[in-house]
């Protein structure tokens, strides 16, 4: 056995080495860019025009781009260690990363994507995972994870990323900041890393609908122009039914905002995947296949599946020559999918190009060049960090379910946020259709004001039930706890007076119900606190200040007890329990 000295001295290292730990941990946690940048550069945009010429549309702003821009003389890393080591410097900026330069933006950086920007939940082993500002034990959302983390952290005022699947839409549902997908087509792809060409969208992020509708007027190319109200606003209801506990809160926040802004009679209510059903025939060649052995009901989960078949399939088009010549270091997600056996017949290719079609003209149909689809922007809150749900079909598919509306359609979106629910974001989505992108940037930035002040209204409404129940129950416990004490029950009646000082801890009566029960059991120090509570909410609760005396009388303190018999005869005046006790206490201590 060592010496004490010794031992003293591996104790000291021991908690050295802890602390030093704790320490690099601790970093790790708060580093000041949130994870969220892999390269910081600097793109300076041209000096403003003098006077009396306007200024650049963007002047004064900052951003940052998804790592998968290119931007010369740096190479784009696609969110893979590998990638970026076999694939030299761009040898020119994306157009679309030029035009916002031009237009007075400052480029800051470049921010982490996905493993090959091809998942959804923004994990990344290469780069490790950029901290959620709005809700750092959980996940940021991908694939554009590092550019809605870089927003939502205040690090630049707007950020580019992609959105395939849902990259720009899920992050920033995520992350609690506006995120804008634009019609397919209608932003340049040029100098941008493809994952599916059906799919793939530039799209942005902010935390301001001005700000989000200015770079929106220097990517859309379109002027300003007196905003357009909608005529028509259909809130898809089957799709706020899959949210939970916040589904009535965001729902009811909408209608109320239309109703206030636009008239009752703009607001109609549809049960979207039945419309689906029956605008979208190509969706019956796909109605009996299975997934992981269940058939596929949903009509919705249905359009996932097909998008999310269609996009391995392309993405492996793109890049399977290069996985297969590197062998590199893959996420697991990524692995998994593209072992799967992706060799489409033509005509399967063909009937997923058919479906994408069909939905494009149903949700035209639907919304037409002045309306509005409402809907969640993701069915659940996004998972803890490091949780295996993240790996699994199952979550893959339910985080693509609402996005796939859109990426199916190639209309345009925006994710809203709209505070929070359990310490989660909580995002609407405001969709329209395929070219009404200025349209629908126009009604956010009518609409952003109303919907968080309806959400603010439900959510007090919301609490002010929550509360008048709970006093509901307490009440309810407490008559229970009166009907043990009648029946002679006092451990009983203990418990019913306990729970209901749970639910309503400010109710003076159940501390002095609670002290009456503990006083026939001869639990006077307890009484004798409960009694006290009771008279700390309620200075003229007579019972509890005789049922204190009664206590501390057993107990010995007799000159307090006679202070509370003395204090119940002031309150009232012709109490003889409390004239009695006071005589007796008088006589027998003078």
């Amino acid at each position: 056995m060592g010496s004490p000295q010794a031992n003293l001295w591996v104790l000291l290292g021991l908690g050295l080495a802890g602390i030093l730990i704790m320490t690099r941990k601790l970093k790790k946690a708060v580093k000041a860019d949130f994870g969220a940048f892999v390269e910081r550069l600097q793109l300076l945009p041209p000096p403003p025009p003098p006077p009396p010429k306007a200024p650049h549309p963007l002047t004064g702003l900052t951003f940052a781009v998804s790592d998968v821009f290119d931007v010369e003389g740096s190479i784009t890393g696609f969110g893979n260690l590998d990638w970026a080591k076999t694939h030299e410097a761009a040898s020119q900026t994306s157009p679309v990363v030029s035009a916002l330069v031009e237009g007075g933006a400052s480029c800051t950086g470049k921010t982490v994507v996905d493993d090959m920007a091809f998942g959804v939940s923004g994990e990344n082993k290469h780069y490790d995972t950029p901290t959620n500002p709005a809700a750092p034990a959980r996940t940021p959302g991908g694939s554009s994870s590092g550019a809605a983390v870089a927003v939502a952290a205040n690090l630049v005022d707007f950020s580019l990323g992609i959105d395939t699947v849902g990259g720009v839409r899920v992050p920033a549902g995520y992350c609690g900041v506006f995120g804008f997908r634009p019609s397919h087509g209608t932003v340049s792809q040029m100098g941008v890393l493809p994952v599916s060409a059906s799919f793939d969208t530039v799209g942005w992020f902010a935390k301001d609908p001005t700000i989000l509708r200015r770079v929106g007027h220097v990517l859309l190319q379109v002027p300003y122009t007196v905003p357009q109200s909608p005529r028509s606003i259909v809130v898809a209801d089957d799709c706020f039914n899959l949210l939970n506990s916040s589904a009535d809160r965001v729902s009811q926040a909408v209608v109320k905002s239309v109703e206030k802004l636009f008239g009752r009679q703009v607001l109609r209510h549809e049960n979207l995947g039945d419309y689906l059903s029956s605008k979208v025939p190509s969706l019956k060649a796909f109605q009996s296949e299975k997934s992981n052995g269940e058939v596929k009901s949903s009509v919705i989960r249905l359009l996932a599946n097909i998008m999310r078949t269609l996009k391995r399939y392309e993405f492996k088009q793109y890049h399977d020559e290069w996985i297969k010549s590197v062998k590199p270091t893959l996420d697991p997600v990524i692995s998994v999918q593209l072992q799967q056996d992706l060799d489409m017949a033509e005509a399967e290719i063909e009937n997923c190009h058919a479906v994408r079609d069909e939905m494009r003209s149903a949700l035209n149909f639907l919304l037409k060049d002045d309306g509005i689809l409402a809907i969640p922007t993701t069915s659940e809150p996004p998972p803890k960090l490091g949780s295996k749900e993240t790996l699994s079909e199952d979550y893959q598919i339910r985080a693509t379910m609402l996005t796939s509306l859109v990426s199916m359609s190639g209309c345009c979106q925006v994710a809203v946020p709209l505070g929070f629910n359990e310490k989660c974001p909580v995002s609407i989505s405001l969709i329209a259709r395929h070219g009404g992108d200025r349209f629908l940037l126009d009604t956010v930035q009518t609409m952003y004001g109303v919907l968080q002040e309806q959400a603010d209204i439900v959510t007090k409404t919301k609490s002010s039930k929550n509360a008048v129940s709970q006093e509901t129950s307490a009440e309810m416990a407490k008559e229970k706890g009166n009907q043990a004490f009648k029946d002679r029950q006092w451990q009983r009646a203990i418990v019913f007076y306990t729970e209901a000082i749970k639910l309503n801890a400010k109710n003076a009566t159940y501390y002095s119900n609670r002290a009456a029960a503990y006083l026939e059991l001869g639990s006077f120090i307890q009484a004798e606190a409960d009694c006290t509570n009771a008279i700390d909410l309620d200075k003229k609760n007579v019972k509890a200040y005789l049922r204190r005396g009664t206590a501390r009388e057993t107990l010995g303190y007799f000159k307090e007890a006679t202070e509370d018999f003395r204090y119940a005869l002031v309150l009232e005046p012709n109490n003889k329990r409390a004239a009695q006790s006071a005589e007796r206490l008088r006589r027998l201590f003078p």
